[in-house]
């Protein structure tokens, strides 16, 4: 494996309290290791990667944990924007699937007490939500393809993955 290759290898970063946070390089997690900001989490493990220089010897394991007093990032749930809602439907209508001419629907609509919130707020095409228009999706004889709801916190989301992902291999 070349050496450019090898800095891209990836470490998972775990917080001060064990929850994993993210991965990152091998060259972001040597410097980590080397400032004493990190320090590896299974001293045991044979996973991992030994890095030469001209006087140092380092072994950079697949797990490492953050030695510094970091205060946890308070992640707060992004206001309801056309921006936020294309991503959280993945540019997709919520009724056809189309990904052409895309809107903004309240599932519950406005005029009839719906909220402009995660809850309430889709991506719809203009087909759809004008054959919806001022109607529930029962009312109108449509089915939501997903139930709308707040995006979730991208830490827990790659927590709920990297530990799926281990107890499954």
């Amino acid at each position: 494996m070349s050496v450019t290759e090898l800095l891209t290898e990836s470490v998972v970063v775990f917080s001060k309290n064990y929850l994993p946070l993210s991965r990152i390089n091998l060259r972001r997690a040597i410097l980590l290791l080397v400032t004493q900001k990190a320090e590896p989490l299974d001293f045991y493990s044979q996973e991992g990667w030994e890095i030469r220089s001209c006087s140092v010897v380092l072994w950079i394991p697949i797990h490492i944990r953050l030695t510094v007093a970091s205060t946890e990032r308070v992640w707060k749930t992004p206001s309801v924007t056309r921006r936020e809602v294309l991503r959280r439907d993945h540019h997709r209508c919520q009724y056809c699937g189309s990904h052409k001419k895309l809107t903004l629907d309240h599932v519950i609509p406005r005029s009839k007490g719906g909220k402009h919130s995660w809850d309430n707020v889709v991506i719809a095409c203009e087909r759809c939500n004008g054959f919806k228009g001022d109607r529930t999706p029962q009312q109108a004889g449509m089915e939501l393809r997903t139930q709308p709801k707040p995006p979730a916190n991208p830490t827990l989301l790659f927590a709920n993955q990297f530990w799926g992902d281990y107890i499954s291999d």
